[in-house]
């Protein structure tokens, strides 16, 4: 074998862990040119001094090859529906003559879709912890799982704002909120980055899934400033490495294509130095316009700018300036990660002890307790472990390893602990009974009966019921086939072989595959509600027994007016990853005190939603979604925007303004946080904004807020940090959301709306 430069490369990217387990990790050759880069970058010189050093010494095939995937189009198109979704990492812009590394792409956000990886519980429910710490923490293992497994990239920061909880990738983001969607983005970015670049997206306005390879949102610069970009802005300045566009259109101009959100917003407003990727496949139209508006690199392989880019140079549709700049921004971030990652490389991480007890740690803080009603005297919940008695358990979803949806942030754990596994775990000295429940809603009376007769029977009955892969999730079916916009961006097949491999990739996709994932096509939610026969188990077990607990399992809200009345205890389990289980069970028997939050309301019925027509071609996007919309048609939500119970009382007072600075939009405010009850536990402390004049007088707003643990009677002092551009104004002419002026109530809640807020007025 002959050992040449890229050979060496290859072969060095290998290691064996112990037991002889093949994994991959990026090597970096020190005496590369890339390598002696590095190595001046690290010694404090300019990076992207380094970077054009670098640039200069590239062909000028090198250089357009830094510009998308380095795999043919063909080819990764098979192993798309052959193989699955990311089984290696993608590659792009690996130039081995100088050592550049390139982009070696993983994606998430859940954790590391490469391999048997932990499966955390997914951002959604991460979102109900309201915890930056900890996210920072997912942040870091995912980190060491994707580096360990030869990623040098991570593209699952997902922020993107979910209008609507019909949404099918609501799962994959933290919440409807700016606040929290910035300050949890930038958490899991900082941990990441430790050992891989972070990537936030869809950049932007992608809300929408069925819809979102031909929908074109609509909405006004202000709007767009005030509502849908801030947590964006706020990842940025975290220092995130990329973004990702997005696949809709945006005021009539494709995502990754857009000059106004990839060159006005990203580098003239916020002086961003990340890279602008493209999403996959379909993620732009017109390849010569992506970058002269801004794009740097076509995801995955090599596709339209393969195609197009020489010819569009030739024409003088781009100019070698275009090339130079996306250029320098790629080699600019590998200098800068390189320079700046975690030197130990990460061995024996990828679903590791160490990882999943971080999961079963994260799903019970998740956890959102909404009802703990008493029966007889004493709350539901928790269940006594030596003293539970019979518990009967029921639901098709209790029995099921039910991580989220298998688009491409599906990852594959080597083991999935069920609710039903974590609860007979837990409550190992119960008699605990399974039932799955029925069919349909014109079950059999027989099966009626064993469900009558084990509730009734039974000291506590749990009823597991919601949402699967099968029912909301990336959409990514076979009706691509069909599509002859979307045909149309793939390249010719150029001999034989690739011809071969488009036929069968055309056949196999028009025969329903799915190309991110091996199972289900996914989509938005058409309805809201449970199904049928979810409804029909709950009210049948709720009317057996008094003691019901109800465990929903979904990402985005569920409505609930026509059950929740029944039973007196209601727990959001999400999604909940490899140690989902056992971290539920956790919550249970009272071994952790529930403290998630709901990151959304739930509202109580659905005339307080926004218009969404699934499969429109064009919608207008406004202000108006979520709990703000709730407040604007003077209505009440069943479940409030940060609502959620504990096992313990919880007591804020003494709220107190620390510092404000308008003109910076920030402040900070102070308030004693007391755990009155029996248990330790965490609290958030959530500070509402309400601007007392102007068109929108009465209208409160998340500004910030903080995660404390507070053991059992005892108190603690908590800062928590406002962003007052929260409830701002777009300003056209500095191009900045600024603070409201005038005069403002601050709120120190524990939810929104919380009666028992302690509040202060301030003038900005």
């Amino acid at each position: 074998m002959d050992l040449n430069t890229s050979n060496l490369r290859q072969v060095l990217r290998f290691y064996l862990e112990p037991g002889g387990a093949k994994t991959m990790s990026v090597y970096v050759d020190d005496s590369s040119a890339f390598g002696r880069s590095l190595a001046a970058v690290r010694r404090g010189a300019d990076s992207l001094a380094e970077a054009e050093k670098l640039y200069d010494q590239l062909t000028d095939d090198e250089r357009l090859a830094l510009l998308d995937g380095d795999t043919p189009f063909w080819e990764g198109m098979l192993s798309f529906v052959r193989d699955g979704y990311n089984v290696n990492p993608y590659v792009h812009g690996e130039i081995d003559r100088l050592g550049i590394p390139g982009t070696h792409f993983i994606d998430g956000p859940r954790g590391c879709v490469r391999g048997k990886s932990t499966a955390f519980p997914v951002s959604m429910a991460r979102g109900a912890t309201w915890d930056e710490a900890l996210e920072e923490r997912v942040g870091v293992a995912i980190g060491e799982e994707i580096r360990e497994q030869g990623g040098n990239f991570f593209g699952g920061v997902c922020i993107n704002l979910p209008r609507h909880p019909a949404w099918g990738r609501a799962q994959e983001t933290y919440s409807d909120q700016p606040v929290i969607l910035g300050r949890m983005g930038a958490a899991l970015s900082r941990g990441v980055q430790h050992n891989a670049m972070a990537c936030m997206k869809h950049f932007a306005c992608n809300s929408m899934e069925n819809a979102r390879f031909s929908v074109d949102v609509k909405v006004d610069e202000a709007t767009l400033n005030e509502v849908y970009l801030p947590h964006f802005k706020h990842v940025a300045e975290s220092g995130v490495h990329a973004v990702m566009s997005s696949y809709n259109s945006i005021n009539g101009e494709w995502g990754g294509e857009n000059h106004y959100n990839l060159t006005q917003v990203l580098r003239d407003d916020w002086g961003f130095r990340g890279l602008a990727v493209s999403d996959f496949i379909w993620g732009l139209r017109d390849a010569a316009k992506s970058l002269r508006n801004g794009l740097d690199i076509e995801e995955p392989f090599t596709q339209q700018r393969g195609e197009e880019l020489k010819a569009a140079l030739e024409s003088g549709e781009v100019s070698w300036d275009d090339v130079k700049r996306s250029g320098l921004r790629i080699l600019d971030n590998q200098l800068r990660y390189y320079a700046e990652r975690w030197s130990e490389e990460p061995k024996g991480t990828v679903a590791s002890d160490a990882h999943m007890a971080l999961a079963r740690e994260v799903e019970a803080r998740a956890v959102v307790m909404l009802k703990n009603d008493a029966v007889e005297g004493s709350p539901v919940l928790p269940i006594n472990p030596d003293a539970a008695g019979r518990i009967a358990v029921f639901g098709r979803l209790a029995d099921m390893a039910n991580t989220g949806d298998h688009g491409s942030s599906d990852v594959h754990s080597p083991t999935v602990v069920t609710p039903l596994q974590g609860i007979r775990e837990a409550f190992a000295k119960a008699d605990v009974d399974y039932v799955p429940g029925n069919d349909s809603t014109d079950a059999t009376a027989s099966t009626d009966a064993k469900v009558t007769s084990a509730a009734e029977s039974a000291d506590i009955a749990i009823v597991v019921v919601g949402y699967t892969a099968a029912d909301e999730g990336e959409f990514v079916d076979g009706s691509i086939a069909d599509r002859e916009d979307l045909l149309a961006l793939y390249p010719d097949a150029k001999n034989p072989e690739q011809e071969a491999m488009r036929k069968e990739v055309l056949e196999r996709m028009g025969g329903g595959a799915s190309i991110v994932g091996t199972e289900t096509a996914g989509g938005d939610r058409r309805d809201l509600h449970l199904h049928a026969e979810d409804v029909a188990l709950i009210h049948e077990v709720a009317a057996a027994n008094p003691r019901t607990v109800v465990i929903v399992v979904s990402a985005g809200a569920v409505l609930m007016e026509e059950w929740q009345a029944e039973v007196p205890a209601l727990l959001l389990g999400w999604y909940s990853g490899s140690e989902g289980g056992h971290g539920l069970a956790d919550v249970l028997s009272g071994k952790t005190n529930p403290s998630g939050r709901l990151p959304y309301p739930i509202p109580a019925s659905a005339v307080d939603l926004p218009e969404l027509d699934i499969d429109a071609t064009e919608i207008t996007y406004d202000r108006y979604y979520g709990q703000r919309l709730i407040q604007h048609n003077s209505s009440k939500a069943l479940f409030p925007l940060g609502f959620g119970l504990s096992y313990t009382e919880w007591g804020l007072r003494d709220a107190a303004v620390r510092s404000l600075d308008a003109e910076a939009g920030v402040g900070q405010v102070e308030t004693v946080v007391s755990n009155t009850g029996a248990q330790d536990g965490y609290h958030v402390v959530q500070v509402y904004g309400t601007v007392r004049d102007g068109d929108r007088a009465g209208e409160r707003e998340l500004l910030g807020f903080a995660t404390a643990f507070v053991p059992t009677g005892t108190e603690r002092s908590v800062l928590v940090d406002l962003d007052l551009t929260a409830f701002g104004r777009w300003n056209p002419e500095t191009r900045k959301v600024e603070s409201p002026r005038g005069a403002v109530l601050l709120e120190v809640s524990s939810y929104w709306g919380d009666p028992a807020a302690s509040s202060v007025e301030v003038t900005l």
